[in-house]
């Protein structure tokens, strides 16, 4: 002989044959064990759980980013990207001892790789073999490959520079900056908005150099870590942080450009100007149409830097 259930036991709605006596602490509804949901106070039904998560704002930075930034997934997404195109760029070395050392800064800074030649900003179109190159194109040079310069249509040049490095030593101290720099940014900023300033400063130091020095063959972060700093120093003014120490290493890092032999000046001096450009509107946008401002001055900038580029390569000839 079976016993009969008792006479109004509950059951969980989601599963009428299961009896409980826990009840959801928003709808008040039974539910049972595989229906539960631990909430601060009491457990949650399936369907409250959703409906909070659609109505829940998510956690937001003080410029309207996302709050994931503070764990620097973009700032390691890009030291990562820098670090491949590296040992891509020196397995297509000739001898990767030239392309480790031997250039600049005494011979501490590397030398031209062939992809390096593909990728570097330079504005005509060259003739390399090795670490020489000639813009006399007139005639075929024996052992020389021909590379298009931005003037002739590579216009990637002006994105692809920014992850490409001469030598060891130019790769390393720019990851250090930008690991020091770019987390803090992140976080402050949030990832989407971190990742578009940093390429926004990449491009508008390369643009900068196609324009004032459009027959050296120039490339690196260093374009966009300039941007980072000014960028940095406007958001701490903006959060009424300390930004006194931020100065001080700008100003070092522009006088190192302007005496040390062989640094894109104005690759330098584009992105620390691009920084402060977009870094300003990003952290002085007004709450109300915060978004609709900071996208603004980053597509009037990308619209700036475009008109640029062509005017450049009109004055090249291209």
């Amino acid at each position: 002989m079976t016993e009969a259930a008792p006479f109004g036991v509950p059951t969980c709605y989601r599963h009428p044959d299961r009896q409980t006596y826990v009840r959801c602490s928003r709808c008040e509804r039974p539910i049972c064990p595989d229906c539960m949901n631990e909430a601060s106070v009491g457990h949650q039904c399936p369907d409250c759980v959703a409906e909070g998560r659609r109505t829940q704002r998510p956690v937001q930075t003080a410029f309207g980013g996302s709050a994931a930034g503070v764990h620097g997934y973009v700032t390691i997404g890009i030291i990562t990207v820098n670090a491949l195109m590296f040992l891509v760029s020196l397995a297509s070395a000739r001898t990767v001892g030239k392309a480790l050392f031997g250039g600049g800064l005494g011979g501490l800074l590397g030398g031209a790789t062939p992809l390096m030649n593909k990728l570097a900003v330079i504005g005509p179109s060259f003739q390399a073999a090795g670490d020489s190159y000639s813009f006399d194109l007139s005639q075929a040079i024996p052992g020389f490959t021909h590379y298009a310069g931005v003037a002739d249509g590579s216009y990637y040049r002006l994105f692809t520079a920014m992850f490409m490095h001469y030598g060891l030593l130019h790769l390393g101290m720019n990851m250090w900056a930008l690991w020091v720099l770019g987390r803090p940014l992140e976080a402050m900023l949030g990832p989407i908005r971190f990742a578009v300033l940093y390429l926004l400063c990449g491009l508008g130091g390369n643009v900068a150099a196609y324009l004032f020095q459009p027959h050296a063959l120039s490339a690196g972060a260093s374009t966009a870590i300039f941007g980072l700093f000014a960028a940095l120093f406007l958001v701490l003014r903006k959060l009424g942080r300390n930004a006194s120490a931020v100065l001080p290493v700008i100003i070092i890092n522009i006088v190192f450009t302007l005496t040390v032999p062989g640094i894109s000046i104005a690759g330098h001096l584009g992105g620390l100007f691009t920084g402060a450009v977009v870094g300003a509107g990003m952290a002085y946008a007004p709450r109300a149409n915060r978004a609709l401002v900071q996208g603004g001055v980053c597509a009037g900038a990308l619209l700036v830097l475009a008109a640029l580029t062509v005017f450049g390569t009109v004055r090249l000839g291209g």
